[in-house]
């Protein structure tokens, strides 16, 4: 069992201070936002992601996970300390490090006896050094010994409990092979694969990794307006191509593109971290940049298909980035939706939890009308958009469905139906990269 501090409170931080507490760890999750930390005390989740809240509830029963803002007591209290804050994008693409500096100055001034500091938010690469730096000089003359490692994170928000006890590898770097079996020793319990690695190779391998998986999905996507050019089916090419065992399945379904807290910050910041490096890396500019087209494109196939979009009463069906979250972080519905409202659409917006996170994005919109109530944003709809695959929208009665709108046309930027099934219902059905079915049979005036 190992004594662990855990600093920031959001999906990494708290996902892993409870996953730890549950291999057997005594855990403290600390977090300078005192109304956080008092939800935290009183059992309130400040986040969306299915199972935490029995988790959460389980470990603090069992005596083995705590929260507080006591900064200082949180750090000297434990041998290992994770820091796992927020690295938002800045207007140059940059990660900001503010919060991974600030903490590094807190451990810096209240550090008492030997810790391992551990890096688990994304961070470009020197990160880790230049963390070492700021606790020395916090430390002063202290002369106190402590080891900075790097693990990052490979958590996905709506699995991330999973994630976190299935974990395919944990990524361990450092220049201290004792600090190393350490971190080696805290996840033994998960029997995961340890890769070993330096400081800067583990703080590439999570940039590498996501860059990758984003690149997937703007390449499916751009084959995806391909296909709709010459007549092809991207779903059955997506299957195709995924069954080559060096390419995959994964991350080859088609859509509006990638959005949430990693991929958008983290392919930005990589591409900033080649630029300071002297590199041109034109792949993942291409990436980026096909992902910024891909909501716009699909406002025009919108309003292709319903011939304007002025004064069009269009229910969007779901507003997070992907189901399982209530995270609206660089979610495609929010330029889609704007575009709609800003050429006159009434929007009828679904999400089953996203909507207060929703809300200050139009805030300058007027007339986006928001419901919980699935069938009640449907009715007497011109068309039907679908952003989000949850499983409340999969799984809709297509016959009531088309009773409740005024024309049955349902645009699809997930493909989450049969395109059999929705031509024998009757729909103008429009879905990316596939055929359209019933082309023309409705009324548009």
């Amino acid at each position: 069992m190992k004594k662990i501090t855990i600093i920031g409170t959001g999906y990494v931080g708290l996902v892993s201070g409870t996953g730890f507490a549950d291999i057997g760890h005594q855990v403290i999750c600390a977090d300078i936002d005192e109304e956080k930390i008092a939800k935290l005390n009183n059992g309130i989740i400040p986040i969306y992601e299915p199972g935490l809240e029995e988790l959460v509830q389980r470990n603090r029963e069992a005596g083995r996970l705590h929260f507080t803002n006591d900064m200082t007591e949180a750090i000297q209290s434990s041998d290992i300390l994770f820091i796992a804050v927020g690295t938002p994008m800045l207007p140059s693409g940059e990660a900001d490090l503010s919060y991974v500096r600030s903490v590094a100055e807190m451990i810096g001034e209240a550090i008492n006896g030997y810790k391992i500091v551990v890096n688990k938010s994304t961070v470009p690469v020197g990160t880790g050094k230049l963390v070492r730096e700021i606790i020395q000089r916090k430390a002063g003359e202290k002369g106190i010994a402590f080891d900075v490692v790097s693990n990052p994170e490979f958590l996905r928000e709506g699995t991330a409990i999973a994630d976190f006890f299935k974990m395919e590898r944990v990524v361990i770097g450092s220049e201290s092979p004792a600090a190393i079996r350490e971190l080696a020793d805290v996840h033994e319990p998960l029997q995961t694969t340890v890769v070993e690695t330096d400081l800067e190779t583990a703080e590439m391998i999570k940039y590498a990794s996501n860059a990758f998986l984003a690149m997937k999905i703007s390449f499916i996507n751009d084959i995806s307006n391909i296909c709709e050019k010459v007549g092809a089916n991207v779903v059955d090419l997506s299957y195709g191509l995924g069954l080559d065992s060096r390419i995959g399945s994964k991350f080859l379904n088609p859509g509006i593109g990638f959005g949430g807290s990693c991929f958008p910050k983290d392919t930005e910041a990589l591409l900033s971290i080649a630029k300071k490096a002297g590199h041109p890396f034109k792949l993942m500019e291409s990436v980026i940049e096909t992902n910024k087209q891909q909501p716009l494109l699909f406002v025009k196939k919108i309003e292709e298909e319903l011939r304007t979009l002025a004064s069009r009463k269009i229910a969007v069906l779901g507003l997070a980035f992907k189901p399982g979250t209530d995270d609206m972080r660089s979610a495609p519905s929010i330029q889609i939706i704007r575009n709609l409202a800003l050429r006159k659409a009434q929007v009828q917006a679904f999400d089953p939890v996203a909507i207060d996170n929703a809300k200050p994005y139009f805030s300058d919109l007027p007339g986006i009308r928001y419901s919980t109530d699935l069938y009640e944003t449907l009715e007497g709809c011109d068309a039907c958009v679908i952003l989000t695959e949850w499983q409340e929208i999969a799984s809709i009665d297509l016959a009531r469905l088309k009773r409740a709108l005024a024309r049955p046309i349902v645009i699809d930027g997930r493909n989450i139906f049969d395109l059999a099934e929705m031509e024998a219902h009757g729909f103008v059905y429009v879905s990316m990269g596939r055929p359209k079915v019933n082309a023309g049979t409705v009324n548009y005036v």
